[in-house]
């Protein structure tokens, strides 16, 4: 069972995002106060990873209804390229911190890299979503969330398979640049090909 909070005596806020090594799409965030009282749900809390993804959208369900707050943060492909993958996923935390409904005391970030939320006292956990409830609970937040995102886009492009990788790096998603060029929802400031000339999405 993962920990329910870090500091007991104050509203924690877990943050996580999804997307960051993706080469098309936003990156997302999400930040949840639990309630604390919810132990069936907190039991069942785990690293969006290595849940399925039924799992994951029965609990995005849960987390919904029973969190004393939720919000989501989205950076667009475009603020992305303008900057930079890793200060983009702050920006998107930002962005969901700013929409809770409760304002936290304390910030709870998966990873080792945050820039400090409206003078919020905030720590850093490697492996965070596999270690404190909030944080797992934003980890499925934010992967439901974009991969959401990505399953309607397939539908605009549909020769890229994102309905399937997400836009991942995988060898099917090299192929279909290869074949179809980018997209607007292509990163272009990450490396989409290695040996040919990226055409533009037509």
């Amino acid at each position: 069972m993962l920990s329910p909070f870090f500091k007991s005596d104050v509203i924690e806020a877990g943050c996580d995002e999804a997307g960051r090594g993706a080469l098309a799409g936003p990156v997302v965030a999400a930040a949840v106060i639990l309630d604390l009282s919810d132990q069936a749900l907190i039991t069942q809390l785990d690293d969006s990873k290595k849940l399925t993804a039924k799992k994951r959208y029965a609990l995005a369900k849960e987390i919904k209804t029973s969190a004393v707050s939720y919000a989501v943060g989205i950076c667009s492909p475009e603020e992305i390229d303008t900057y930079n993958i890793l200060q983009a996923s702050v920006r998107a935390m930002h962005k969901a911190l700013e929409q809770l409904s409760s304002p936290p005391e304390f910030v709870l970030v998966d990873g080792n890299y945050f820039h400090t939320f409206k003078d919020i006292p905030h720590r850093c956990i490697k492996k965070g979503d596999s270690q404190y409830a909030s944080i797992a609970a934003a980890s499925i937040l934010a992967k439901t969330t974009r991969d959401d995102i990505m399953i309607q886009l397939a539908h605009t492009y549909p020769h890229y398979g994102w309905e399937n990788n997400k836009a991942y790096a995988t060898a099917q998603h090299y192929q279909s640049i290869e074949s179809h060029g980018i997209t607007p929802e292509h990163r272009q400031s990450f490396k989409l090909k290695k040996t040919v000339q990226i055409k533009l999405f037509e």
